[in-house]
């Protein structure tokens, strides 16, 4: 094969309706935009406008709060820890700190901390220190005689 013979497949590359380019074109004279008005012209931008209307987005009550500081964690469920662990990916033998997860490549970041969930089934007696988790997942580890401490979030986030 040479560089000449190289094209795309058949029915690939559909060619851009020219507008604006005589009657023979099926979009001459006004380009498929109607006559005159504000919408024919170029430059315009009438998102929500309503021609006076009072918009709708300003009509209906705004609802609900938004907590300016509140905090968001990477989730990690026990049953990938232990695909994890199965896979040699984390150590038993040794604490699964939030950054052992990140060098396993659990989660890509921690965010304000990892919180540990208990979906999936851990077979494996893991001793996990983490930001946060759920009290099925505590119950779940402390079942199989592991421990899951729940570490206050770094310090530069207390401050």
């Amino acid at each position: 094969m040479k560089l000449n013979e190289l094209s795309d497949n058949a029915g690939a590359a559909k060619k851009q309706k020219r507008k604006a380019r005589g009657p023979g074109s099926g979009k001459g004279k006004t380009a498929g935009r109607g006559i005159k008005g504000q919408k024919s012209r170029s430059g315009v931008s009438i998102g929500g406008y309503e021609g006076g209307q009072m918009p709708l987005y300003r009509r209906l009550p705004k609802r609900g709060f938004t907590k300016p500081n509140q905090k968001h964690y990477a989730v990690v469920n026990l049953g990938l820890i232990q695909k994890f662990i199965d896979a040699g990916k984390l150590d038993i033998k040794a604490d699964i700190t939030e950054d052992a997860i990140i060098a396993a490549g659990l989660t890509k970041g921690k965010l304000d901390g990892i919180r540990v969930l208990s979906k999936g089934a851990l077979t494996s007696k893991v001793t996990l220190i983490v930001t946060g988790a759920s009290a099925s997942a505590i119950e779940a580890v402390a079942q199989l005689g592991g421990s899951l401490t729940v570490a206050a979030p770094h310090a530069a986030a207390a401050e």
